[in-house]
């Protein structure tokens, strides 16, 4: 049995976990309304509710003195022609009902060759909005938004990039139709039910003394290394998949896992298990298929990158669990 003492900690870093970022906000999703066709009509006409737009992913922002937040439009405000998918209900704020739309069908004058690439610094203004307004790339603003407007945008994002991989369906493949105000899609010729996609994946923290063990894929920026990751297979518990991946990726052995804390991760439908696992071995031998490289990091190489003062070893981007896990062994505050 744990000790009083370690119980303490343990809560309040359990606590301390629900705010890694998308996650933690407290949103009611009003499910009880997904299927409720009088309700949903009523809150469209309702004057306090709002939606939240979408263009390829990217949220709308509004800065206001250098502080951005998730834009909350009017249901009749002009931007919404550009819609061509039917909305989502996100669930309520204060007692109001918020929806999110995608205009991913509009044409912005601006360059658009970023759209899509691993760091995209672009951002996209729409000619019925104010200047202070604009699209951004989720993963470069994440870390500055609320918890709120960071779950509102996730799942945004997650359903919609669903309903664009997931118009047929997956029995038939006859087309199907979006139900369940954007929560569900049904296939008329055959009566198949589909629901959103998550997909486990496992982040691990994996650690040997006063190192961590970290790695890159390709295509990153140079001299970035994050967290191992991987997803989690059919029939394998989190613990299994934490040592089989390591060991796939790295060739290092990892003995006890433990689970730290999660992360909603819609790029583009995952749910991220973060886990502390401790490794038995050295030796790395990557598998070149998986990433380009793996090394051990020190605490003290670790809080020098954070700081900006180690060359060539960029940690994991901030608002991501991998930069949570980090900070959190770097301060010793795991436990």
């Amino acid at each position: 049995m744990a000790s009083r003492g370690k119980t303490v900690m343990g809560q309040a870093f359990m606590r301390h976990a629900e705010q890694v970022t998308f996650g933690g906000s407290g949103l009611d999703r009003a499910a009880e309304l997904r299927g409720d066709i009088p309700a949903l009509a009523a809150a469209m006409q309702d004057a306090r509710t709002r939606t939240i737009l979408l263009w390829k992913g990217k949220p709308l922002l509004v800065d206001e003195g250098g502080t951005r937040s998730l834009a909350r439009l009017p249901l009749d405000h002009p931007i919404l022609k550009d819609a061509q998918v039917p909305p989502i209900l996100l669930g309520r704020e204060d007692g109001a009902v918020r929806f999110a739309h995608d205009i991913s069908g509009w044409l912005p004058e601006e360059d658009t060759s970023e759209v899509g690439a691993f760091i995209d610094k672009s951002e996209q203004r729409h000619p019925t909005t104010p200047d202070t307004h604009s699209f951004a790339e989720l993963r470069a603003v994440m870390s500055v938004l609320s918890p709120r407007d960071a779950e509102l945008a996730a799942t945004a994002k997650a359903i919609f990039g669903w309903h664009e991989t997931h118009g047929f369906c997956a029995r038939c493949g006859a087309q199907s139709d979006v139900m369940q105000a954007g929560w569900q899609r049904v296939c008329q010729a055959c009566g198949g039910s589909h629901f959103p996609r998550t997909d486990p994946v496992v982040i691990m923290l994996i650690t040997r003394g006063n190192k961590t063990l970290l790695g890159r894929s390709p295509g990153w920026p140079e001299g970035m290394y994050s967290c191992l990751a991987g997803f989690v297979e059919p029939g394998e518990t989190i613990e299994a998949a934490v040592r089989r991946e390591v060991w796939e990726e790295a060739g290092v052995r990892v003995g006890e896992v433990r689970y730290l804390a999660s992360q909603p991760w819609p790029f583009p439908s995952s749910l991220m298990f973060g886990c502390q696992g401790l490794a038995e071995t050295d030796d790395i031998n990557i598998d070149p298929v998986e990433i380009e490289d793996a090394l051990w990091v020190t605490r003290e190489e670790v809080m020098d990158a954070f700081a900006g003062l180690r060359e060539g070893l960029l940690p994991a981007r901030k608002g991501a669990i991998a930069h949570f896990l980090l900070r959190n062994w770097v301060a010793d505050t795991l436990e």
